[in-house]
């Protein structure tokens, strides 16, 4: 029998934008669900790169909007559905799923949490609750970005920033079309990930030389370069591409790199919507996919759980926010 949505919830919130010491634990309203919209029983949510951006308030001046307060963070979780609005088909109380929702003030960092449906999907092939949960902005960014670079199969692809969020998904994604992937990781841990994942050959951004290794990789330049971060070993990256290559990168990477005449930059959004979680959903499916989750914080944690992000981490940063 499915369990009957309480009143209120516990949620990671901001009564103001600022530092980690803004961020703290309480009783809020369970969210309704909206016509439109699925309201999630959140088990896992995933703690992004960008969320410290966004608890500061840079979304908010960016997109010009004014803020609700208090304002939950988080913009992708997973766990199972809890009710429904009247106009959702696809989903069903119990469905497993995973979601995501950008720079809403009603975020995952909450027992519950309210999505638009065409932002959530059920947990594609055999992957777990707590990887789904921080899954769905980093590998949508990371498909955009293979979109926009035209990856297929025989494509000479350089990853730069490839033990990270974006970076470990997309090397697996690229992989899955085709593509020969030159990961540039960081540290031993992080070079040993990425050719765990079937980069087919990598380096270290710290100490190795990117630009030999790209020249030996594709000797006559490569086809394509994706950009997690930037940075001056990511502009000698760049600086390794064919005439006609093209190199991408989602917008908030900076510096942003310099194109050579002949190549193109591509700046873009990863931004959801049902086809691109659709192609994600068949790519995870067509066999065994690994979302590493590299540490897993309790609600109550969740300024701790983004001051990790600081540290050296493979692959994602989680918060488990379903009570136990």
């Amino acid at each position: 029998m499915a369990k009957e949505v309480p009143k209120t919830m516990r949620a990671a919130a901001i009564d103001q934008f600022g530092g980690l010491d803004k961020l703290h634990v309480e009783d809020l309203d369970v969210p309704a669900p909206g016509p439109d919209e699925v309201l999630i029983h959140v088990e896992t949510a995933g703690v992004g790169e960008w969320d410290p951006f966004e608890r500061e308030g840079g979304f908010a001046k960016m997109m010009g909007t004014t803020p609700t307060f208090p304002y939950v963070l988080g913009t992708e979780g997973a766990g199972t559905v809890a009710a429904v609005g009247k106009k959702v088909r696809r989903f069903k109380k119990g469905d497993r799923v995973y979601g995501m929702s950008l720079a809403s003030s009603r975020g995952f960092y909450a027992e519950y949490a309210a999505v638009k449906a065409d932002q959530a999907s059920k947990v594609p092939g055999a992957l777990s609750t707590d990887q789904a949960g921080v899954m769905a902005v980093d590998a949508i960014t990371g498909l955009r970005g293979l979109e926009a670079l035209g990856v297929k199969a025989g494509t000479s692809l350089l990853i730069f920033g490839a033990n990270g969020g974006i970076g470990h998904l997309s090397l697996q994604l690229a992989k899955r079309l085709g593509a020969r992937v030159l990961a540039v990781a960081s540290g031993e841990d992080g070079v040993a990930f990425a050719r765990h994942l079937g980069a087919d050959a990598v380096v270290d951004g710290r100490k190795d030389d990117v630009v030999a290794a790209a020249r030996q990789f594709a000797p006559g330049g490569l086809d394509a370069v994706l950009l997690t971060a930037g940075g001056d070993a990511a502009q000698k990256a760049v600086d390794t591409l064919r005439d006609g290559g093209k190199v991408a990168y989602p917008h908030g990477v900076e510096p942003e790199p310099r194109a050579d005449s002949g190549v193109q930059a591509v700046a873009y959004d990863g931004d959801p919507d049902p086809g691109i979680i659709k192609k994600l959903n068949r790519l995870i499916e067509a066999g065994p996919f690994e979302v590493h989750v590299a540490q897993a914080f309790p609600l109550d944690q969740a300024a701790e759980a983004q001051r990790a992000l600081e540290r050296h981490h493979l692959g994602k940063v989680a918060l488990k926010t379903a009570a136990a």
